[in-house]
């Protein structure tokens, strides 16, 4: 794997990690797509550090389960400032 690859995971694991930040927040901050955070920190990262790549997906699981309840936030906010 080349160099730039495995310290863009790490440091996307570890923006993650230390910010609880979305996969979407990851993205927008490195400049990559959120499939490339998302493959950085699964498989990736598991050949360079398991440790930080565990940490990492414990924050992305607590995301994932809570994405509805931000999803509907927005929404409800929405249709507030619409009317």
């Amino acid at each position: 794997m080349k160099e730039y690859i495995e310290e863009r995971a790490i440091a996307i694991a570890t923006y993650i990690v230390e910010n609880n930040a979305t996969v979407r927040q990851s993205a927008k901050k490195f400049g990559v797509s959120k499939s490339t955070v998302h493959k950085d920190c699964t498989e990736r990262l598991m050949m360079i550090n398991p440790t930080l790549a565990k940490e990492a997906r414990r924050v992305l699981d607590v995301n994932k389960s809570e994405r509805h309840i931000r999803g509907g936030l927005a929404t409800r906010e929405k249709y507030l400032h619409s009317i």
